[in-house]
Protein backbone atom coordinates (compact mmCIF):
# COMPACT_ATOMS: atom_id res chain seq x y z
CA UNK A 1 0.00 0.00 0.00
CA UNK A 2 1.30 3.44 -0.95
CA UNK A 3 1.51 5.91 1.92
CA UNK A 4 1.29 9.62 1.12
CA UNK A 5 1.45 12.90 2.98
CA UNK A 6 -1.88 14.64 3.37
CA UNK A 7 -1.20 17.83 1.46
CA UNK A 8 1.58 19.89 2.98
CA UNK A 9 1.12 18.38 6.43
CA UNK A 10 3.14 15.65 8.10
CA UNK A 11 0.07 13.39 8.39
CA UNK A 12 0.63 10.19 6.41
CA UNK A 13 -2.33 8.33 4.92
CA UNK A 14 -2.86 5.26 2.75
CA UNK A 15 -3.48 5.94 -0.95
CA UNK A 16 -6.71 3.96 -0.63
CA UNK A 17 -8.99 5.08 2.18
CA UNK A 18 -12.07 3.43 3.64
CA UNK A 19 -15.33 5.35 3.55
CA UNK A 20 -17.31 4.33 6.62
CA UNK A 21 -20.80 5.55 5.72
CA UNK A 22 -22.10 1.97 5.30
CA UNK A 23 -21.32 0.92 8.87
CA UNK A 24 -24.43 0.84 11.03
CA UNK A 25 -26.57 1.22 7.94
CA UNK A 26 -25.99 -1.16 5.03
CA UNK A 27 -23.73 -3.48 7.03
CA UNK A 28 -24.48 -4.98 10.44
CA UNK A 29 -21.96 -4.99 13.29
CA UNK A 30 -20.27 -8.29 12.47
CA UNK A 31 -19.97 -7.56 8.76
CA UNK A 32 -18.59 -4.14 9.60
CA UNK A 33 -16.07 -5.77 11.93
CA UNK A 34 -14.81 -8.05 9.16
CA UNK A 35 -14.50 -5.19 6.67
CA UNK A 36 -12.70 -2.93 9.16
CA UNK A 37 -10.16 -5.54 10.22
CA UNK A 38 -9.53 -6.67 6.64
CA UNK A 39 -8.89 -3.05 5.61
CA UNK A 40 -6.29 -2.63 8.36
CA UNK A 41 -4.70 -5.98 7.51
CA UNK A 42 -4.31 -4.85 3.88
CA UNK A 43 -2.60 -1.60 4.82
CA UNK A 44 -5.49 0.87 4.69
CA UNK A 45 -4.91 3.48 7.39
CA UNK A 46 -7.33 6.30 6.52
CA UNK A 47 -10.82 5.65 7.89
CA UNK A 48 -13.26 8.41 6.96
CA UNK A 49 -16.58 8.81 8.73
CA UNK A 50 -18.90 11.65 9.84
CA UNK A 51 -21.22 12.31 12.74
CA UNK A 52 -24.27 12.22 10.47
CA UNK A 53 -23.51 8.88 8.80
CA UNK A 54 -25.92 6.00 9.44
CA UNK A 55 -28.76 7.85 11.05
CA UNK A 56 -26.84 10.45 13.03
CA UNK A 57 -24.06 8.67 14.88
CA UNK A 58 -24.43 5.09 13.71
CA UNK A 59 -21.16 4.85 11.79
CA UNK A 60 -19.08 6.45 14.55
CA UNK A 61 -20.66 4.12 17.10
CA UNK A 62 -19.74 1.02 15.09
CA UNK A 63 -16.14 2.19 14.72
CA UNK A 64 -15.98 2.83 18.45
CA UNK A 65 -17.20 -0.69 19.15
CA UNK A 66 -14.94 -2.44 16.66
CA UNK A 67 -11.54 -0.71 16.60
CA UNK A 68 -10.35 -1.43 20.13
CA UNK A 69 -6.54 -1.70 20.26
CA UNK A 70 -6.35 -1.18 16.48
CA UNK A 71 -7.39 2.46 16.90
CA UNK A 72 -3.69 3.34 17.15
CA UNK A 73 -3.02 1.75 13.74
CA UNK A 74 -5.27 4.07 11.74
CA UNK A 75 -5.80 7.71 10.83
CA UNK A 76 -9.33 8.36 12.05
CA UNK A 77 -11.18 11.13 10.24
CA UNK A 78 -14.64 12.39 11.04
CA UNK A 79 -16.72 15.48 10.31
CA UNK A 80 -19.03 18.04 11.87
CA UNK A 81 -21.39 20.78 10.64
CA UNK A 82 -24.31 18.97 9.02
CA UNK A 83 -27.58 18.67 10.99
CA UNK A 84 -27.51 16.25 13.94
CA UNK A 85 -31.04 17.19 15.05
CA UNK A 86 -34.24 17.71 13.12
CA UNK A 87 -34.97 21.05 14.79
CA UNK A 88 -31.80 22.78 13.62
CA UNK A 89 -30.30 23.01 17.10
CA UNK A 90 -27.23 20.87 16.37
CA UNK A 91 -25.42 21.97 13.24
CA UNK A 92 -23.02 24.50 11.81
CA UNK A 93 -19.49 25.62 12.62
CA UNK A 94 -19.92 28.00 15.56
CA UNK A 95 -17.66 27.70 18.59
CA UNK A 96 -20.64 26.70 20.71
CA UNK A 97 -21.59 23.83 18.44
CA UNK A 98 -18.07 22.63 17.66
CA UNK A 99 -17.28 22.23 21.36
CA UNK A 100 -20.29 19.97 21.86
CA UNK A 101 -19.96 18.12 18.54
CA UNK A 102 -16.39 17.01 19.23
CA UNK A 103 -17.31 15.59 22.62
CA UNK A 104 -20.20 13.62 21.12
CA UNK A 105 -17.98 12.21 18.35
CA UNK A 106 -15.20 11.28 20.77
CA UNK A 107 -17.69 9.43 22.94
CA UNK A 108 -19.22 7.50 20.04
CA UNK A 109 -15.81 6.69 18.58
CA UNK A 110 -14.50 5.59 21.98
CA UNK A 111 -11.28 7.56 21.53
CA UNK A 112 -9.46 10.50 23.08
CA UNK A 113 -8.57 12.26 19.84
CA UNK A 114 -9.49 12.68 16.17
CA UNK A 115 -6.65 12.57 13.65
CA UNK A 116 -8.49 14.64 11.03
CA UNK A 117 -11.53 16.72 12.02
CA UNK A 118 -13.31 18.06 8.95
CA UNK A 119 -15.88 20.78 8.50
CA UNK A 120 -18.47 18.90 6.43
CA UNK A 121 -19.87 21.96 4.67
CA UNK A 122 -19.41 25.70 4.58
CA UNK A 123 -21.44 27.51 7.25
CA UNK A 124 -22.66 30.88 5.91
CA UNK A 125 -23.87 31.93 9.38
CA UNK A 126 -20.50 31.68 11.16
CA UNK A 127 -17.37 33.74 10.41
CA UNK A 128 -14.51 31.45 9.38
CA UNK A 129 -12.30 33.14 12.00
CA UNK A 130 -14.59 31.90 14.77
CA UNK A 131 -14.51 28.36 13.38
CA UNK A 132 -10.73 28.29 12.98
CA UNK A 133 -10.10 29.67 16.47
CA UNK A 134 -12.37 27.01 17.97
CA UNK A 135 -10.63 24.25 16.01
CA UNK A 136 -7.23 25.63 17.10
CA UNK A 137 -8.34 25.28 20.71
CA UNK A 138 -9.21 21.63 20.08
CA UNK A 139 -5.77 21.08 18.57
CA UNK A 140 -4.09 22.68 21.59
CA UNK A 141 -6.21 20.52 23.90
CA UNK A 142 -5.02 17.39 22.08
CA UNK A 143 -8.50 16.37 20.98
CA UNK A 144 -7.77 17.03 17.29
CA UNK A 145 -4.50 16.55 15.41
CA UNK A 146 -5.30 18.10 12.00
CA UNK A 147 -8.27 19.87 10.42
CA UNK A 148 -9.83 19.73 6.96
CA UNK A 149 -12.86 20.89 5.03
CA UNK A 150 -15.38 19.38 2.66
CA UNK A 151 -17.69 20.84 0.03
CA UNK A 152 -16.18 24.35 0.27
CA UNK A 153 -16.29 26.62 -2.80
CA UNK A 154 -12.79 27.47 -4.00
CA UNK A 155 -12.99 31.08 -2.83
CA UNK A 156 -14.07 29.99 0.64
CA UNK A 157 -11.10 27.64 0.74
CA UNK A 158 -8.82 30.56 -0.08
CA UNK A 159 -10.55 32.75 2.50
CA UNK A 160 -9.98 30.11 5.19
CA UNK A 161 -6.30 29.81 4.29
CA UNK A 162 -5.68 33.54 4.40
CA UNK A 163 -7.64 33.92 7.63
CA UNK A 164 -5.61 31.18 9.30
CA UNK A 165 -2.40 32.94 8.27
CA UNK A 166 -3.68 36.29 9.48
CA UNK A 167 -4.64 35.13 12.98
CA UNK A 168 -1.79 32.61 13.27
CA UNK A 169 -3.79 29.42 13.76
CA UNK A 170 -3.58 25.98 12.15
CA UNK A 171 -4.94 25.95 8.58
CA UNK A 172 -6.96 23.26 6.89
CA UNK A 173 -4.64 20.57 5.51
CA UNK A 174 -7.20 18.78 3.33
CA UNK A 175 -10.34 19.18 1.29
CA UNK A 176 -12.83 16.41 0.61
CA UNK A 177 -14.89 16.82 -2.53
CA UNK A 178 -16.64 14.81 -5.21
CA UNK A 179 -14.27 13.84 -8.00
CA UNK A 180 -14.38 11.04 -10.54
CA UNK A 181 -14.01 10.30 -14.23
CA UNK A 182 -17.55 11.54 -14.83
CA UNK A 183 -17.54 14.44 -12.32
CA UNK A 184 -14.54 16.70 -12.94
CA UNK A 185 -16.08 20.06 -11.99
CA UNK A 186 -13.51 20.76 -9.26
CA UNK A 187 -10.79 21.07 -11.90
CA UNK A 188 -12.11 24.53 -12.81
CA UNK A 189 -11.46 26.31 -9.52
CA UNK A 190 -11.19 24.09 -6.45
CA UNK A 191 -8.35 21.86 -7.60
CA UNK A 192 -6.13 24.81 -8.62
CA UNK A 193 -6.83 26.38 -5.19
CA UNK A 194 -5.92 23.12 -3.45
CA UNK A 195 -2.70 23.00 -5.45
CA UNK A 196 -1.84 26.61 -4.63
CA UNK A 197 -2.33 26.13 -0.89
CA UNK A 198 -1.07 22.52 -0.93
CA UNK A 199 -4.17 20.92 0.53
CA UNK A 200 -4.49 17.17 0.24
CA UNK A 201 -7.50 16.21 -1.86
CA UNK A 202 -9.67 13.35 -0.64
CA UNK A 203 -12.09 12.48 -3.47
CA UNK A 204 -15.43 11.00 -2.51
CA UNK A 205 -17.79 9.11 -4.84
CA UNK A 206 -14.74 7.93 -6.85
CA UNK A 207 -16.92 5.34 -8.56
CA UNK A 208 -19.88 7.70 -9.08
CA UNK A 209 -21.89 5.57 -6.64
CA UNK A 210 -21.05 2.46 -8.66
CA UNK A 211 -21.62 3.75 -12.19
CA UNK A 212 -17.88 3.41 -12.90
CA UNK A 213 -17.73 -0.23 -11.82
CA UNK A 214 -19.33 -1.31 -15.08
CA UNK A 215 -21.98 -3.41 -13.34
CA UNK A 216 -24.88 -1.22 -14.44
CA UNK A 217 -26.27 -1.34 -17.97
CA UNK A 218 -28.49 1.24 -19.71
CA UNK A 219 -32.10 0.14 -19.74
CA UNK A 220 -31.45 -2.78 -17.36
CA UNK A 221 -32.75 -2.72 -13.78
CA UNK A 222 -29.91 -2.59 -11.21
CA UNK A 223 -29.28 -5.67 -9.01
CA UNK A 224 -31.65 -5.74 -6.03
CA UNK A 225 -28.84 -5.42 -3.47
CA UNK A 226 -26.93 -2.69 -5.33
CA UNK A 227 -26.60 0.92 -4.24
CA UNK A 228 -28.64 2.14 -7.23
CA UNK A 229 -31.53 -0.14 -6.24
CA UNK A 230 -31.39 0.74 -2.56
CA UNK A 231 -30.85 4.48 -3.06
CA UNK A 232 -32.58 5.67 -6.26
CA UNK A 233 -31.50 9.24 -5.52
CA UNK A 234 -27.87 8.23 -6.04
CA UNK A 235 -28.80 6.57 -9.32
CA UNK A 236 -30.60 9.71 -10.48
CA UNK A 237 -27.59 11.79 -9.45
CA UNK A 238 -25.12 9.75 -11.53
CA UNK A 239 -27.05 8.30 -14.45
CA UNK A 240 -27.71 10.45 -17.49
CA UNK A 241 -27.14 10.02 -21.23
CA UNK A 242 -23.81 11.86 -21.13
CA UNK A 243 -22.38 9.74 -18.30
CA UNK A 244 -23.63 6.49 -19.84
CA UNK A 245 -21.92 7.38 -23.11
CA UNK A 246 -18.67 8.18 -21.29
CA UNK A 247 -18.79 4.90 -19.37
CA UNK A 248 -19.32 2.94 -22.59
CA UNK A 249 -16.20 4.52 -24.12
CA UNK A 250 -14.19 3.95 -20.96
CA UNK A 251 -15.18 0.29 -20.92
CA UNK A 252 -13.82 -0.12 -24.42
CA UNK A 253 -10.67 1.74 -23.35
CA UNK A 254 -9.92 -0.58 -20.41
CA UNK A 255 -10.80 -3.76 -22.31
CA UNK A 256 -8.29 -2.86 -25.00
CA UNK A 257 -5.60 -2.53 -22.33
CA UNK A 258 -6.43 -5.59 -20.25
CA UNK A 259 -7.68 -3.67 -17.21
CA UNK A 260 -10.97 -3.16 -15.40
CA UNK A 261 -13.18 -0.14 -14.82
CA UNK A 262 -12.39 -0.33 -11.11
CA UNK A 263 -8.67 -0.17 -11.82
CA UNK A 264 -9.16 2.79 -14.12
CA UNK A 265 -11.32 4.75 -11.67
CA UNK A 266 -8.92 4.30 -8.74
CA UNK A 267 -5.61 4.58 -10.57
CA UNK A 268 -6.69 7.65 -12.53
CA UNK A 269 -7.64 9.47 -9.34
CA UNK A 270 -4.46 8.37 -7.57
CA UNK A 271 -2.46 10.00 -10.36
CA UNK A 272 -4.30 13.32 -10.23
CA UNK A 273 -2.71 16.43 -8.64
CA UNK A 274 -3.11 16.81 -4.87
CA UNK A 275 -4.93 13.50 -4.37
CA UNK A 276 -3.68 11.99 -1.12
CA UNK A 277 -6.15 9.13 -0.70
CA UNK A 278 -9.06 7.74 -2.71
CA UNK A 279 -11.96 7.15 -0.32
CA UNK A 280 -14.35 4.33 -1.16
CA UNK A 281 -16.89 2.47 0.93
CA UNK A 282 -17.22 -1.29 1.17
CA UNK A 283 -19.93 -3.63 2.36
CA UNK A 284 -17.96 -6.85 1.85
CA UNK A 285 -14.42 -8.03 2.50
CA UNK A 286 -14.04 -8.82 -1.20
CA UNK A 287 -14.63 -5.18 -2.09
CA UNK A 288 -11.79 -4.10 0.20
CA UNK A 289 -9.44 -6.53 -1.52
CA UNK A 290 -10.50 -5.29 -4.96
CA UNK A 291 -10.09 -1.63 -3.99
CA UNK A 292 -6.55 -2.16 -2.69
CA UNK A 293 -5.47 -3.89 -5.91
CA UNK A 294 -7.25 -1.39 -8.15
CA UNK A 295 -4.79 1.41 -7.47
CA UNK A 296 -1.76 -0.46 -8.86
CA UNK A 297 -2.11 0.54 -12.52
CA UNK A 298 0.39 3.21 -13.60
CA UNK A 299 -1.39 4.97 -16.44
CA UNK A 300 0.85 6.33 -19.20
CA UNK A 301 0.80 9.96 -20.29
CA UNK A 302 -0.64 8.91 -23.65
CA UNK A 303 -3.47 7.02 -21.98
CA UNK A 304 -4.15 9.95 -19.65
CA UNK A 305 -4.53 12.17 -22.71
CA UNK A 306 -6.92 9.65 -24.26
CA UNK A 307 -8.97 9.58 -21.05
CA UNK A 308 -9.23 13.37 -21.18
CA UNK A 309 -10.62 13.14 -24.71
CA UNK A 310 -13.29 10.74 -23.51
CA UNK A 311 -14.29 12.45 -20.27
CA UNK A 312 -13.88 16.18 -20.86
Amino acid sequence: MQIRNLGGSGLRVSAVGLGCNNFGQRTDLETSRKVIHKAIDLGITLFDTADIYAGMGGSETVLGQVLGDRRKDIVLATKFCKPMATDGSKQGASRRYIMSAIEASLKRLNTDYIDLYQQHDFDPLTPIEETLRALEDLIRQGKVRYIGNSNFPAWRLAEAEMTARGINVSPFVSCQDEYSLVVRDIEKDLLPAAQHYNLGLLPFFPLASGLLTGKYRPGVAPPADSRFAIAPALRDRSVNPRNEAVVAKLEAFVQARGHTMLELAFSWLAARPQVSSVIAGATRVEQIEQNVKAIEWTISAEDMAEIDKITL
